[in-house]
């Protein structure tokens, strides 16, 4: 067995990759690193819709309890409430079963701190070095020292808790919903029509397989046409387990997570709530939300691709809102990971304070557009380029003719012998030939 824990958790092909048997361990191992054998301990799980998050669940629970550790099975709930919850039920830590917007034979476990963050580097690395060297942790309490476990109504905690965030009501606005057949798809229309919205709603009815399946943010013109078909003010979109947000307009226009960084972060830096004037993004987002930003005197800091990257940038500098273009987008000031219901009430809140419908909002970035071409090179060339004077040259002199107006992005490729080159820009035409061109070139130098 290869290395256990991606980017994002545990993930892989439900019963097959990530078995009852690799959940049951995981819920021993976690108990035991996370947990350090203390007694009186307490873990939230929540899980999406997928049919195997009750095989995964009953598993990882069996391993809790049988450390001693009492679990509150949150049922079906968005990734961001069990991070939520994990802090407001002062929980040791919390769990997450989803495999986000995989398909439904693909499922995932995450971990939460009890201050509702993803883990350590380091301490993904300490779990996984017992589960796949097989080492036995001895602890075996028996009688009334083994695990207890309980239900909570997450979803009416959840939801209560996302209203304290925004004033007033959605009274008067009619909303689009598409919460892709996953973890959104209760208590996404509870929220909304109990702030007093008319909601239209598609993909609500989960059978454990249909999760994001053609649905949801990765298929926003399914929302698009329920906002067209209804008249609505805004149409909503949600992953598998709704941390991240594709919005539309009501003109039916894509707002993707550029757009709402652009919106939300100038609304609260007027009202004097962004944290150092700045949003966090990542090096993929537009440059057009560069531009916007700028107009608006706030900055845009920068990290690499990756939602964990952006919150670690947000949490060492103080900032309170960042995100990425795919709609992963932290309001750190409510909670400490991707929310897309969270993100969906402070898009509308601002869509009512400003008295001005979104696509109107909207206007105020310009997407750039973007033309990406893979080099294939070496495998161990695929830095090289920062070290090739020619290849430097010719980045310089794009740049240079782009005046500002447009930007050269060059990525390594983490799994293949590629070198992925972006060029962002006014002129889709004058963007194709110089990408092709300067990826052409990197070929023959370092291919």
């Amino acid at each position: 067995m290869g290395k256990l824990f991606g980017t994002d958790g545990v993930r892989g092909i439900a019963n097959e990759d990530l078995t009852p048997e690799l959940a049951y361990q995981l819920g021993r191992v976690g108990a035991h690193v996370l947990l350090k054998n203390k007694k009186n301990t307490k873990v939230v799980i929540g899980k999406d819709t997928r049919i195997s998050g009750d095989l995964l669940e009953a598993a990882m629970t069996a391993g809790f309890l049988s450390m001693g550790v009492d679990v509150v099975s949150l049922d079906v709930i968005p990734t961001p409430a069990v991070s939520y919850l994990t802090r407001a039920l002062k929980a040791d830590a919390g769990v997450m079963i989803s495999a986000s917007h995989n398909p439904a034979e693909y499922n995932g476990i995450k971990f939460f701190t009890s201050e509702g963050y993803k883990l350590p580097d380091q301490v993904e690395e300490e779990m996984e070095k017992y589960i796949l060297n097989d080492e036995e942790i001895e602890l075996r309490p028996t009688g009334d020292q083994v695990g207890t476990y309980s239900k909570l109504d997450a979803i009416t905690e959840y939801a209560d808790y996302l209203k304290t965030t925004i004033q007033g009501d959605f009274n008067g606005l009619k909303i689009a919903v598409d919460p892709g057949n996953g973890a959104a798809y209760q208590v996404a229309p509870k929220l909304l029509k109990e702030l007093g919205a008319e909601v239209f709603i598609i993909n609500e009815n989960p059978d454990g397989i249909n999760i994001n399946d053609h649905c949801g943010s990765t298929h926003p013109e399914k929302v698009q046409q329920l906002v067209k078909e209804t008249g609505a003010d805004i149409g909503l979109a949600f992953d598998g387990d709704a941390d991240r947000l594709i919005a539309v307009d009501d003109q039916c226009q894509i707002v993707d997570g550029d757009h709402i960084l652009a919106i939300c972060g100038t609304f609260l830096k007027n009202q004097g709530k962004l944290k150092k004037n700045t949003v966090v993004a990542t090096v993929m987002s537009n440059i057009g939300l560069d531009m916007a930003m700028k107009e608006e005197n706030c900055q845009v800091v920068k990290t690499k691709v990756g939602d964990r990257y952006v919150l670690e940038e947000m949490v060492q500098k103080g900032y309170s809102l960042g995100g990425e273009q795919s709609g992963h987008i932290i309001f750190l000031d409510y909670n400490t990971t991707g929310d897309g219901l969270l993100t969906a009430i402070q898009l509308i809140t601002t869509v009512k304070s400003e008295n001005k419908p979104l696509s109107d909002l909207a206007a105020m970035m310009t997407s750039y557009p973007q033309v990406l071409v893979n080099a294939k090179v070496q495998k161990d060339n695929k830095e090289a380029y920062l070290k090739d004077e020619v290849i430097m040259s010719e980045i310089k002199k794009i740049e240079d003719l782009m005046a500002g107006q447009g930007r050269v992005l060059i990525r390594p490729s983490g799994t293949e012998p590629l070198v992925r080159v972006m060029l962002e820009g006014k002129d889709q035409d004058q963007l194709n030939e110089l990408a092709q061109s300067l990826a052409k070139m990197i070929e023959e130098r370092l291919g």
